[in-house]
């Protein structure tokens, strides 16, 4: 019988997000592939122009798989081992990209992204953790990083009258002492 390599949970070397001229927006990478800034940056430029040229969504560079989605006028990248399960990784890319714009409640373009980098860093983080994809489900991610609507008290102000006595036990003791 052939010796297989021990199974593992990583499965994500980097996410990328690049805008339309090759910049870097945001990138995580979670091994040591490419451990200096300048072969990151080297290694970003080559697949930008790899998928600027064609249409495919996956592709070998560097010996590693690169899935890519574009949003607007930046490109989402999700980078893996060579013999990563395909959709596993196209999955992931999807929760990310589904999980940016319903967070961001618009179309992603550089300038916004740039604006709201810091819930841009979150989603990834809720979704891949040291390389190992936590969740697929862009909508247990957004669950997790949405935020209190306005017309739900704020936490201060629930804790305020607790600590006070609600405006409206103050106003039936009032009631009861003109009684």
């Amino acid at each position: 019988m052939e010796n297989l390599p021990d199974p593992t949970l990583y499965t994500v070397r980097a996410a990328i997000i690049l805008d339309q001229d090759g910049h870097r927006l945001l990138a995580k990478y979670y091994d040591y592939t490419f451990p200096s800034l300048l072969e990151q940056k080297e290694f970003e430029r080559r697949i930008f122009y790899k998928t600027q040229r064609s249409e495919c969504e996956v592709i070998l560079v560097d010996g590693v798989t690169v899935l890519c989605r574009r949003l607007s006028d930046v490109t989402c990248y999700i980078i893996g081992v060579p013999d990563e399960n395909e959709l596993l990784l196209l999955s992931a890319l999807t929760c990310i990209c589904e999980s940016l714009c319903h967070m961001l409640r618009k179309h992603i373009d550089r300038s916004l992204l740039l604006d709201n980098l810091d819930t841009a860093f979150l989603i990834l983080d809720e979704i891949i953790d040291q390389g190992v994809i936590l969740e697929c489900e862009s909508q247990q991610v957004i669950q997790r990083l949405s935020f209190k609507t306005i017309s739900e008290p704020a936490f201060g102000f629930v804790l305020f009258d607790y600590i006070t006595g609600s405006s409206e036990e103050r106003e039936s003791q009032r009631k009861t002492l003109m009684e």
